[in-house]
């Protein structure tokens, strides 16, 4: 069990496995948190109450998947309101429909709610602790988020502050054969990136992926893509992460969700030589500017050098390792165009891809070489579980403007 944290309530300082309490609302949106609710998302779940310039963050209630998640939910928010004598008039919710926190904020008797984008979250979630006023540059990096356009969002560039936030760029858009089962079938995904690289001749590619393909399995699920039956464009840099652990053989389904990037990160990092350690070791990638925004990051390129590599033998824990040193690379560079374009000079980076460690650490040591300031999570986490306290601000600086 991980060490309490030490935390201050009301100036009282005392040790909690479960609470932390943000004393970091800044003062743009202060005065308007003491009537706050903020209900989270749907997976790793936290709700945060406000009062003052103080927001608290609630214990992990986990997925809400079931009936007693959902319980312990709607018990934890009605336990923080009596103990922190907090009476919310407002609530901040996710844009999702289907999620049943979002459903529980709609259904709610509380008469103000605000819909609060997933991404914008997280990024206003870096904002809130550091005390951040400015527009940054933010990205925004997990594996499901409810896009404006009904995309499922993943890998996002914004401009954004608690007002609001602007699209830059993004992983181009793949489908997601079967949706969550796509999240449980890495498979899947690799064969998606697999198409969009080479198209149905992938089928004919000479790599040990190819030839364990169930290819009964893949037709169905590409008549799925053709007629858009259950396969929602995605964005996502975790799809992207689990495409390639199938694509170099280290999983095919996963138990729980991340498994199969955990493992590719593992990997990379049994990877000590130095013999590639310069630019020849960056995987190709494009960066397809349009005449509006946003501009799609095209990784289509990077998937047939990491076949090229496969089949000329290249150890796998060589390919993962660059494989992590090119996402690094290519959202540096889009962050040193998104400089030229608006000046700004802060990047903050939140999304559950970025408990990567080995993917921020080298994401940070990159940009800090190009002289951006770089702020993450630290004191709520950059997963899902942190966009509660990122909901809160966003609404509470609505709050303010309006």
């Amino acid at each position: 069990m991980r060490n309490p944290v030490v935390v201050r309530f009301f100036g009282v300082r005392f040790r909690s496995r479960f609470l932390v309490s943000c004393s970091l609302i800044p003062p743009i949106v202060a005065g308007y948190s003491d009537r706050l609710l903020a209900c989270g998302g749907h997976l790793k779940n936290t709700f945060c109450l406000g009062k003052g310039r103080q927001a608290f963050v609630s214990h992990h209630i986990g997925d809400l998947e079931n009936l007693e998640t959902l319980t312990s939910f709607r018990e934890g928010i009605e336990h923080f309101k009596r103990l922190f004598d907090i009476h919310p008039e407002v609530v901040a919710y996710d844009l999702h429909p289907e999620y049943l926190a979002t459903k529980y904020a709609l259904d709610t008797n509380i008469p103000q709610k605000i819909g609060v984008q997933h991404h914008h979250a997280h990024i206003a979630s870096v904002l809130t602790e550091h005390g951040l006023q400015e527009p940054v540059i933010g990205i925004a990096a997990d594996g499901t988020g409810y896009g404006t356009d009904g995309a499922v969002w993943g890998c996002e560039v914004m401009i954004a502050d608690f007002l609001g936030f602007e699209r830059l760029a993004h992983l181009d858009y793949v489908p997601i054969p079967g949706g969550e089962q796509a999240v449980r079938q890495p498979w899947r995904m690799a064969a998606v990136y697999l198409a969009q690289a080479y198209g149905d001749d992938f089928m004919e590619l000479d790599v040990p992926f190819v030839h364990q393909l169930d290819r009964s399995k893949w037709h169905a699920l590409a008549q799925m893509i053709a007629r858009g039956i259950n396969s929602p464009p995605t964005s996502s840099l975790g799809r992207l992460f689990d495409a390639v652990a199938a694509l170099v053989g280290l999983r095919s389904e996963v138990f729980y969700e991340g498994q199969a990037a955990i493992e590719l990160e593992m990997l990379a990092r049994e990877q000590q030589e130095d013999i590639y350690k310069g630019q020849s070791d960056i995987y190709p990638f494009s960066i397809r500017m349009r005449d509006q925004m946003p501009a799609r990051l095209d990784v289509a390129p990077m998937f047939r050098a990491i076949v090229s590599n496969i089949q000329q033998g290249v150890p796998i824990s060589q390919i993962a390792d660059c494989f992590h040193r090119s996402i690094a690379e290519l959202l540096a560079t889009v962050c040193f165009g998104a400089r030229k374009q608006t000046g700004l000079d802060i990047v903050a980076l939140s999304g559950g891809v970025f408990q990567n460690r080995l993917l921020l650490e080298q994401l940070v040591s990159r940009l800090e070489k190009m002289t951006f300031r770089v702020f993450v999570n630290r004191r709520v986490p950059p997963n899902d579980g942190g966009i509660s306290l990122g909901q809160i601000a966003v609404a509470a600086a609505q709050l303010q403007k309006r």
